[in-house]
């Protein structure tokens, strides 16, 4: 397991790949991710609202640097370019470069992720048949556990007459984990009513409890060597030994109906923990217009469904990340739960919401200083470069074969210079594994930007075909 190279409570400006790419490898318990959803609309929060003046566009097109991305995914991941190239058939271009966006990220969050952790993935029916098809290939169809159906709305006009469609009032969350090993918490919701009436329809006159009547014979009897002895006037073979039944009927929770009847344990309704958690959530209410937690933001989600993941998935002390934070609801729950938390937002906007909505939540214990707000990208620590990354240049250039790994053209070795594939400044590091050789024009090209922004010049220069649009340093 990896160790964060950044402190508990810090929240970036900025674009997510390039952060998620200088953080280090499996140091991160769960992911919560609520991404746009390729929904053809610009989300606004209100004039007047707290939120006031965030907003993103939430439609997609292919392009360079896609055409880029899908260079590196056709070459890396075979199997995820199959995926992509199939939803574009199917959608359109924009579903593909929508899904293209997702799966360079979801890469990186897998590599962060720890063995043990999960991830949780917020979409709407808009793509999340897609989704899950880049989940299945990233993360493995064994490592899929469930789709939540979350209820965030009541009748929508969706359904309205006329339309010819029923209402869409629900969001899919897709759950998964690295490994067949993870951090699982059970959740427990309330019995609903019709259960209460129908199973516990006892009530103790003195105290006003509910009760059951369960059944106390032993599963087995005689075939399982369980002695036979007399109970209250009735002899069977018993669940308990003989000393525990007394003992529960002194306690009072062994009675009979009537004399002679066989006696029954009585279980208390409020102490069962009530019914495991399903994948369906009706209960979850989604924030009303008025709700004193509703700060304006677009598509801001309620704290109860993120309290609800991060308990059954982390414990406290985990490190939460949500890379496309929004107004930090996963942030401000990750806080009340006792879990460390980053996050990670387009928009300068959410620091300053987080902060606020802290403030309100903590009160006498927020402090100024109590969220790191970042805009740089940070460096990654559990890559050691051995020596200074230039002097890489003679295996580099054997590597290479004496081709530039931009255009693709031999070059003598004096005409070559040392580049990261990932810039310093976006989270690269002086490890052999994120270095190159350019030749001048390449290198002049890319400046201080990644190798994915060089492989689209080039294509769109003629100087490179999309069949050879690698952009990994040559193995």
């Amino acid at each position: 397991m990896g160790e964060p190279n950044f402190a508990d409570k810090t929240l970036w400006t900025g674009d997510n790949l390039d952060i998620l790419r200088g953080m280090n490898s499996e140091c991160v318990d769960l992911i919560y991710l609520d991404p746009p959803f390729n929904s053809n609309r610009t989300y606004e929060a209100p004039v007047g609202s707290r939120a006031a003046g965030a907003a993103f566009k939430d439609a997609w097109t292919l392009s360079d640097l896609d055409v880029a991305w899908m260079g590196l995914i056709a070459d890396e991941h075979p199997a995820l370019y199959s995926v992509i190239e199939s939803a574009g058939l199917a959608h359109g271009k924009s579903m593909q470069s929508y899904l293209c966006m997702m799966a360079i990220r979801l890469l990186e969050m897998y590599r962060v992720l720890k063995e043990t952790g999960s991830i949780y993935l917020h979409c709407d029916p808009t793509a999340s048949h897609y989704l899950k098809a880049l989940l299945d290939t990233i993360f493995g169809s064994d490592c899929f556990r469930s789709e939540i159906i979350w209820k965030r709305s009541s009748a929508h006009s969706d359904g309205r007459q006329g339309r010819k469609q029923h209402g869409r009032i629900h969001d899919s969350i897709l759950f998964y984990t690295k490994s067949d090993r993870w951090t699982w918490n059970t959740v427990y919701t309330p019995y609903d009513s019709d259960y209460v009436e129908r199973f516990y329809r006892h009530t103790e006159p003195e105290t006003g409890r509910r009760y059951r009547l369960g059944d106390l014979t032993g599963p087995g009897g005689a075939a399982k060597g369980n002695p036979e002895y007399e109970v209250l006037g009735v002899t069977r073979h018993w669940r308990y030994s003989e000393e525990r039944m007394a003992e529960l009927i002194d306690m009072g929770r062994i009675i009979q109906s009537r004399p002679g009847s066989v006696p029954a344990y009585k279980r208390y309704l409020d102490e069962m923990p009530g019914v495991p958690l399903q994948d369906i959530w009706i209960d979850v209410r989604p924030i009303a217009a008025h709700a004193k937690e509703r700060i304006g933001f677009p598509t801001q989600k309620p704290v109860a469904l993120l309290e609800r993941i991060i308990t059954s998935s982390s414990d406290p002390g985990d490190l939460i990340l949500d890379p496309f934070c929004g107004c930090a609801t996963a942030c401000v729950s990750a806080e009340s739960l006792g879990r460390r938390w980053a996050g990670i937002d387009l928009s300068s906007k959410a620091a300053d919401l987080v902060n606020i909505r802290l403030q309100e939540t903590m009160g006498d214990l927020f402090h100024h200083g109590y969220v790191t707000a970042r805009t740089d990208i940070p460096k990654r620590t559990d890559i050691e470069a051995p020596v200074h990354y230039r002097k890489n240049a003679h295996v580099l250039f054997g590597q290479q074969e004496g081709r530039c790994n931009g255009c693709r053209t031999e070059f003598p070795f004096r005409m070559f210079d040392v580049d990261h594939v990932i810039p310093v400044s976006r989270g690269g590091t002086d490890h052999p594994s994120n270095l190159q050789l350019l030749c001048a024009h390449c290198n002049r090209t890319k400046g201080n930007r990644p190798q994915e922004y060089l492989i689209a010049r080039l294509v769109e220069q003629g100087l490179l075909s999309h069949t050879h649009a690698s952009i990994q340093p040559f193995a």
